[in-house]
């Protein structure tokens, strides 16, 4: 069964553009890991602070992976994370199996 993850981050003000920056930075690297399914961010038409995550592995293992990558600590945990208001991260399981 695969591992999804979805994200919700809200920019802080002034911090739209860096945390745009960001997920496009990390969306190669991360799309081409092997664990990895999906991985695709949205951004809000309408709130330009507010940023979606849709992440599909093939399990929690490749998950943690991801997790672990130079790419993700680098850009997620040490240069976009600092730069939200808000950030909500949920697991689903899918339905269809």
């Amino acid at each position: 069964m695969t591992y999804v993850v979805a994200v919700k981050w809200i920019a802080k003000a002034g911090e739209e553009a860096e945390v745009e920056r960001c997920l496009r930075a990390l969306a190669g690297p991360s799309r081409a890991e092997p664990g990895v399914l999906v991985y695709r961010p949205h951004r809000d038409p309408a709130d330009p602070r507010v940023f979606y995550l849709y992440e599909e592995y093939v399990d929690e293992a490749a998950y943690a992976a991801h997790a672990a990558t130079p790419h993700v600590r680098e850009l997620a945990l040490g240069d976009a994370i600092p730069r939200l208001e808000t950030r909500i991260r949920e697991i689903y399981e899918p339905l269809d199996g």
